[in-house]
């Protein structure tokens, strides 16, 4: 007998905010109605990136200004056209962010698929290339945390006015 095999074409994707583990929109990447997520490893990236908390609902953006800022820790997932489809909305993509690749170094692999602890991957990423110049000046991170001590507490969208 014959197994089936998916033939679905997967892409792998870097998430540095809200849609981490433990974060407020995470359940997002576990919703099977948006399309299928598998949890690859964790992995910093391996240029320098502006990470900010920014506007009223103090969302982290990612600001395509490389070699500023921190190498910025984060989550290496796969993902399917569908759940890409998802996030590219979700993200909204081209007027907001733009997915792009960007080049990871793997800390720990857990999902079987993401490498070797130290080893090199590519992903896309969602960032910020237009935005305002006044985002450039405020606090840079290394890593987000929807619950940190920053005091910016993120607004979830279902909650915005």
């Amino acid at each position: 007998m014959l197994s089936s095999v998916s033939c679905a074409r997967m892409t792998q994707i870097f998430v540095y905010g809200t849609l981490k583990r433990g974060q407020p929109n995470h359940y997002r990447m576990l919703d099977s109605a948006n399309g299928e997520a598998g949890f690859l490893s964790t992995a910093c990236t391996v240029q320098k990136f502006p990470l900010v908390i920014a506007g009223p609902h103090n969302v982290p953006f990612l600001l395509d200004v490389p070699g500023q800022g921190h190498r910025i820790q984060g989550e290496l997932y796969t993902v399917d056209e569908r759940m890409l489809a998802f996030l590219d909305d979700f993200e909204m993509v081209p007027t907001w962010y733009q997915r792009v690749p960007v080049e990871l170094q793997v800390e720990r692999s857990e999902g079987g698929g993401g490498g070797d602890d130290g080893a090199t991957a590519e992903a896309f990423v969602y960032i910020r290339k237009a935005f305002e110049e006044e985002l450039l000046r405020l606090c840079r991170f290394e890593s987000y945390d929807a619950y940190g001590d920053h005091g910016l507490q993120y607004v979830d969208r279902e909650a915005r006015d």
